[in-house]
């Protein structure tokens, strides 16, 4: 926690002043994954499967409003089988696997460095988690990636405890998740601060009783966060 000297009180400018007010009392943080702490453009997902013929995807996906069977698959409770076979039905027959797998992992792009190193550093200082909707076709893509980049296996080495949807049979922003984190890991929720780039998220989040924050470009964890 930053302390203010008196002689330096009138340095301070109002984004700096924002920034520590986020974090004071803070000692724990949950981050979401995909637009917090990694890069991710659902429009690449959504410009390849138009390539592959799939041309209705939009009505079926969006970051925001999706078609039962992606929530069904992030909360999983259809395995990765059953999700591609329906995708492949939705595109009459046009897909093949390997195709629909590519698509449905292009949205998935780089770990910043600087993302990285960060989240190592304020082990120290916070009690940090991770909190994600996914499924296991992107953490067995990303997983790999990781090996390649980091040499992990997985994000567990930088948190102490990672939670992903389709392994709780939860998903954001239903407080039923919120409450589940708290719980298992015996979180003070005036004490969390909960950062997603989703507003849905941010605002079941607040539901729950958490310091929420709706990260948006072009802020990054490391500016929110001394």
């Amino acid at each position: 926690m930053w302390v203010l000297q008196p002689d330096l009180v009138f340095n301070i400018n109002p984004l700096q002043a924002f920034l520590m007010k986020i974090t004071d009392g803070i000692k724990n943080i949950i981050f979401d994954f995909g637009g917090v702490i990694i890069n991710i453009d659902y429009f690449r997902t959504r410009d390849a499967f138009l390539k592959l013929g799939l041309d209705n995807f939009d009505e079926i996906y969006s970051q925001f409003n999706q078609n039962p069977i992606f929530d069904q698959f992030e909360t999983g409770r259809i395995n990765e089988d059953i999700f591609f076979s329906e995708i492949e039905k939705l595109s009459e027959g046009r897909l093949i696997r390997k195709d629909s797998i590519e698509a449905w992992n292009a949205m998935l792009l780089d770990f910043p460095q600087d993302n990285y190193e960060f989240l190592k550093s304020i082990k120290n200082k916070y009690r940090t988690f991770l909190l994600s909707n996914t499924n296991e076709t992107h953490l067995e893509y990303y997983f790999n990636k990781l090996k390649v980049w980091y040499g992990i296996e997985n994000m567990d080495p930088l948190f102490e405890k990672t939670y992903f949807s389709c392994r709780l049979n939860l998903r954001k922003p239903n407080v039923e998740i919120f409450d589940y984190v708290l719980k298992d890991s015996q979180l003070r929720p005036e004490e969390t601060l909960f950062i997603d780039d989703s507003p849905q998220h941010v605002e079941g989040a607040r539901k729950a009783g958490l310091r929420a924050f709706h990260l948006t470009k072009p802020k990054g964890i490391i500016d929110l966060i001394r």
